[in-house]
Order: C-alpha cells, then sequence, then structure tokens
C-alpha cells in the first residue's frame, strides 16, 4: 500500500493536488522552488524536503508536476535531482505536460535506476485542483496505474488510460490545441460582439443555449464579463504547451492553420505581459 508521497512542485495546480493529498493520511515530503509554497503544506502536515533528491528517498511514490521549463531538467536529471534520490521499486508519476522527448527520456532514466514509471498529465485549472475534479491522462502499464488510482482519487475525478507511454503526453497535445482554440474562439466572440453593440451577458446567454455550448465558454465567459482575470491557468503554460503541439506537428509534416494564428495570439499576450493572469487574458490582445 502506498503511504510515503515525495511531491515535486507546488505550483498553481501541484499545491493543491497536495493538500488534497494531505486529507488521505499519506506521508507527504515536498518540494518547490518557492519557499513559501513549501510552507503552506508544512502548515498542513507535510515535511519539508531541501532538494528535489530528498524529496524523492525513501518514499512509496515520487509525483513530479512541472512545465516544460529551463528549471524542469535540473530538477530531475542533475545531481540533487529527483533522480538521483529515486530508490529501487519507487513509482515515479509525471504529471506534468512536457515533450514527448523528456518524457520518453524520464522513463528511460527511471527504469534505468529500476524504479516503476508512469505518465499522468493533469487537465484541469486550480478550481478542478482545489476541488479534487482533474482529469488525468495515464500511459504505462495498467497494473500500475490501479495501485495509484486510491492516491490519485484524491485530487483526480476522471483517471482515463490512454495507452503507453507517451500516449498520454500524446493525448495531452490534443487536450491543450483544443482547449487554446476554444479559449480563442471565444475571445473572439465577446470582442466581436462588443462591437456590434451587444453585452457579453447576452452573448453567454445566447451561446448556452445552443449547439456550441460548454463548461469553458460558461465559465470563462462570465469571469471576463466581469474583468476577473485572477490567475486559474496561467496563460504563460498555455503558451508553453502550445509551442510543444507545433512541435510534435511539426515532426509529423501536419500543416495546423488554425493552431499556428493561435499561438502567436498567446505570444503575444505573453510579450504584453500577461502571462502570469489567467489564460482568459488572452482576450486582452484583440481589446487593443
Amino acid at each position: 500500500m502506498l503511504k510515503k508521497i515525495g511531491f515535486v512542485g507546488l505550483g498553481t495546480v501541484g499545491k493543491h493536488m497536495a493538500a488534497n493529498l494531505m486529507k488521505g493520511n499519506y506521508r507527504l515530503t515536498v518540494y518547490d522552488g518557492h519557499p513559501e509554497a513549501v510552507s503552506e503544506l508544512v502548515k498542513l502536515g507535510a515535511e519539508a524536503a531541501a532538494t528535489p533528491m530528498q524529496a524523492a528517498k525513501g518514499q512509496d511514490m515520487v509525483i513530479v508536476i512541472l512545465p516544460e521549463s529551463d528549471d524542469l531538467k535540473p530538477t530531475l536529471f542533475a545531481d540533487k535531482g529527483v533522480l538521483q534520490g529515486i530508490d529501487p521499486g519507487t513509482i515515479l508519476v509525471d504529471m506534468g505536460t512536457h515533450s514527448l522527448e523528456t518524457t520518453l527520456k524520464l522513463a528511460e532514466e527511471a527504469v534505468a535506476r529500476r524504479a516503476m514509471f508512469l505518465e499522468a498529465p493533469v487537465w484541469g485549472t486550480k478550481e478542478h485542483a482545489a476541488n479534487g475534479l482533474l482529469t488525468i491522462l495515464a500511459g504505462g502499464d495498467p497494473s500500475l496505474l490501479g495501485r495509484c488510482r486510491e492516491a490519485f482519487s484524491f485530487f483526480g475525478l476522471n483517471i482515463i488510460h490512454i495507452g503507453k507511454v507517451g500516449d498520454a503526453t500524446r493525448m495531452k497535445f490534443i487536450v491543450n490545441l483544443v482547449q487554446a482554440e476554444l479559449m480563442q474562439a471565444l475571445a473572439e466572440g465577446i470582442v466581436f460582439g462588443d462591437k456590434m453593440g451587444f453585452s457579453a451577458e447576452k452573448i453567454l446567454e445566447v451561446l448556452d443555449s445552443g449547439g456550441v455550448a460548454s463548461p469553458l465558454f460558461h465559465s470563462k465567459g462570465r469571469s471576463i464579463a466581469r474583468g476577473d482575470f485572477t490567475r486559474n491557468l496561467a496563460l504563460k503554460y498555455v503558451h508553453e504547451q502550445m509551442l510543444l503541439v507545433m512541435e510534435a506537428a511539426n515532426k509529423l509534416n501536419l500543416k495546423l492553420p488554425a493552431a499556428e494564428v493561435v499561438s502567436k495570439v498567446y505570444e503575444q499576450a505573453v510579450k504584453d505581459g500577461r502571462g502570469e493572469e489567467d489564460f482568459s487574458a488572452v482576450v486582452k490582445v484583440l481589446w487593443k
């Protein structure tokens, strides 16, 4: 039975996942580059680790949820990184969204250290994480996923086995593509309607009534109408994920015209200083 869990990455989503695990009486050892995030979990009963290696040492499971950033590879692969501390037989679960190459390299390195590896990128926002409503896309041995399901259930509502290692990352690319394009479509609809004299509330009332109705349009549309861009899913991460999508598409010699345009809009939003805001703030590029 899994009881001791190392948790690396206490960002917008990760800290809520870790907090929910504490409700399951798991013994958590946590690490993050921001001490204040660690302090929040320590107050809930977690133990702080000084390095990623320390967070991974002596655990039944190690969960890593980090973006594809400059800090990722040192945290995983460098001296005092996760792989330096992981023990044979420990389950290493990668719950971030990375390039396929990073995912496969991490799996290879874990196996070389006789650890067990499961990729399980999560899909959802801060609210989903806080309320235990994330979707978890898993790639790897189904029996290994079975061992992890109880722990995952504390922060995930939907746990979907996609296939072999690498398949969950590929599926997450699809999710990220569609999500970013939907947000862009909503932003354009609201701005276009505003210029024609309609309120955002009236536009959303109409959209909610028909075949294009969606939870994303409902929640994000009303946040935009209120002018509330409080970070729930950071715009900079959506931009980063779109870059990974475009990279994967290029390797397939596949042209995705809408994705190319949408990626550039998110890029502009980051250049405008919107990266730390919620990804619905992409609408501000159109309001210029």
